[in-house]
């Protein structure tokens, strides 16, 4: 159940007309009164002899109480307070009781006998609208600072009583939702988000791996922005703000949105701090000091989404044992490389990698502070996939996509399990979310690869087939079983006999894989395994000869999409060695 505390305003008349109309898209059905201030308020939606006019004027009739010049410039108070979507369909008198409990919870009328005047209004099936004139009827202002937040715990509690879906309490680090008038007006405009969420999408995919107020602002204008820059009278910036082209205001100017608030992290100040690496901490990450040469320039995509892999598992390790400011460091940049890779990758993975992106946006923030400079390696991560340039969808691209999607699965996961060990309600469903969609994005990208590594694994000879079958057995004797019972074992069989025929002692690898995060939740143990062992051994994703011969049944003729590796664990899980 979500309350929300909107805009107070001077118009009365105005607002009942709003809750008694149609609605923008007619969407208003039978508007009436489920509760009032004394129970017997006059209801325009039931009485046809009443007028709004009549309701407005009870309402407003504390007014009177005070001079004309002592009236508040703004004495309207709206709060709505809507349902879950899964949530039963709640009677009036249901209704009426919550409204009672609310503006008791927030000040507005609380118990004392002389509290504001108010009324709730009801024109649909999953929630209320309440309007009160904000003076007492003892003529003094209504106590109800932070309004919002008391609101919000009463919801818990009445969620809890009435057996309704749980919201994560939040923590005021959250992003600035759009208002209604930001909904209507893109619905009008035929946008697909309203122009708050378009703008702060495209702002944090500007700031991902940038190292420079140059190279970020570059960034923004190529991605078509309007700019506005606030400097100060010696010079320095202190600020910005933007816009989009055809986003415009009643006096067909542009309307500006100062980076603060699109989000919290994307005020200039704190953007700053993400190109700030204090030696100390760079030193305690990688044991370098602040002389460390340079990484190479990245080469290719599939280069850079190697590296990347790379940097997630020491994400991961840290996330899993480091300190909190670490591990919230972490957590932020991770969604810098969510935002390259969304950017950077196939169409075929981009819608459901870009939602992974958006969701974790609110993983990615708590009052944990983080410490920069721990987050270094997935910083130059996402700068690597940004400056590679688009993958493929196939072949080696394709392949390394996959491996890449897959641990930062486990990265969501390993995210939400922190989230959850320290309460932080709302980041931990957020990242549980935004696993869901790497999950699906990872099955569009590796169906092809892991088809063509199972037609490798098919046609190797038995005598090799049953080698790595005994070397399963033997490193793995609990899950052998099940392991070659899936359609990936092909896959992990040519794979062991990729690693050995490059040198490498194909049971250490294999034993080191299994130890590294628990497979027992594994949808699929062999595909954990494929991407574990090829990254571990330096093997390429998809080998020289599967890249060359297309295999039968391949996505070009109707391949269904493997089963996954992901896992199906919960954020409950303990956390997991990858």
């Amino acid at each position: 159940m979500i309350p929300r505390i909107h805009q107070q305003g001077s118009n009365t008349l105005g607002l009942l007309h709003y809750l008694y109309g149609k609605g923008t898209h007619e969407e208003h059905i039978n508007p009436h009164l489920v509760a009032s201030f004394d129970g017997m308020a006059p209801d325009p939606g039931c009485d046809p002899s009443v007028t709004k006019k009549d309701l407005q004027h009870l309402l407003d009739q504390t007014l009177s109480l005070l001079d004309a010049d002592q009236h508040p410039d703004k004495h309207v108070w709206h709060c709505s307070v809507r349902a879950a979507p899964d949530d039963p369909i709640l009677s009036d008198e249901q209704w009426g009781d919550i409204a009672r409990r609310i503006v008791a919870a927030t000040g507005i009328d609380p118990g004392d006998g002389a509290g504001c005047r108010w009324a709730a209004v009801r024109h649909a099936e999953d929630h209320i609208h309440i309007i009160a004139t904000l003076i007492r009827e003892d003529g003094r202002r209504p106590d109800h600072h932070r309004s919002g937040k008391r609101a919000q715990a009463e919801c818990r509690l009445i969620e809890k009583e009435l057996g309704l879906h749980q919201v994560a309490p939040g923590d005021g680090t959250a992003a600035k939702r759009t208002t209604s008038a930001e909904r209507h007006k893109a619905e009008r405009q035929g946008r697909e988000r309203p122009a708050r969420e378009e703008l702060r999408e495209t702002v944090r995919r500007a700031v991902a791996g940038a190292t420079s107020e140059e190279e970020f602002f570059d960034r923004l204008a190529a991605a078509g922005l309007l700019i506005r820059k606030r400097i100060a009278p010696s010079g320095d910036l202190l600020g910005y703000k933007v816009a989009l082209p055809d986003d415009r205001n009643g006096e067909k100017e542009p309307v500006f949105y100062a980076g603060s608030t699109l989000a919290p992290d994307l005020s200039l100040p704190r953007i700053r701090e993400r190109w700030t690496l204090p030696a100390e901490a760079v030193a305690s990450v990688d044991g370098s000091g602040p002389e460390q040469p340079a990484l190479p320039d990245v080469t290719g995509p599939a280069f850079a989404r190697r590296r990347a892999t790379a940097a997630t598992w020491q994400a991961l390790l840290i996330i899993d044992n480091g300190d909190d400011g670490a591990a919230a460091a972490q957590i932020a940049a991770a969604g810098e490389v969510l935002d390259a890779l969304a950017k950077t990758s196939a169409a075929h993975t981009r819608a459901e990698l870009r939602e992974a992106a958006s969701v974790f946006e609110r993983a990615s923030r708590s009052h944990v502070r983080a410490v920069r400079g721990h987050d270094r390696a997935l910083r130059q991560a996402a700068r690597d996939l940004i400056h590679s340039g688009p993958a493929l969808g196939r072949g080696e691209d394709g392949a390394t996509t996959a491996m890449l999607i897959d641990m930062a699965f486990f990265l969501a996961i390993a995210t939400a399990n922190w989230h959850a060990r320290k309460h932080h309600g709302q980041q931990a469903a957020a990242a549980q979310q935004a696993a869901e969609h790497l999950h699906a994005a990872y099955e569009a990208a590796a169906a092809e690869s892991m088809a063509l590594l199972r037609q490798r694994g098919q046609r190797l000879a038995p005598r090799a087939r049953q080698r790595q079958a005994d070397l399963l057995r033997e490193v793995l004797p609990d899950l052998a079983a099940r392991v070659q019972v899936e359609p990936g074992w092909a896959a992990l069989a040519a794979t062991l006999d990729d690693a050995r025929k490059a040198g490498h002692d194909p049971g250490a690898l294999l034993t080191e894989a299994a130890r590294r995060r628990e497979l027992d939740t594994a949808t699929s143990i062999s595909d954990v395994l494929v991407w574990r062992l090829r990254r571990s051994a330096h093997l390429p994703a998809l080998p020289e000869s599967s890249r060359e011969t297309p295999a039968p049944g391949s996505r070009r003729q109707g391949l269904s999409a493997p089963s996954t590796p992901l896992t199906q664990g919960t954020v409950n899980h303990s956390s997991r060695r990858r």
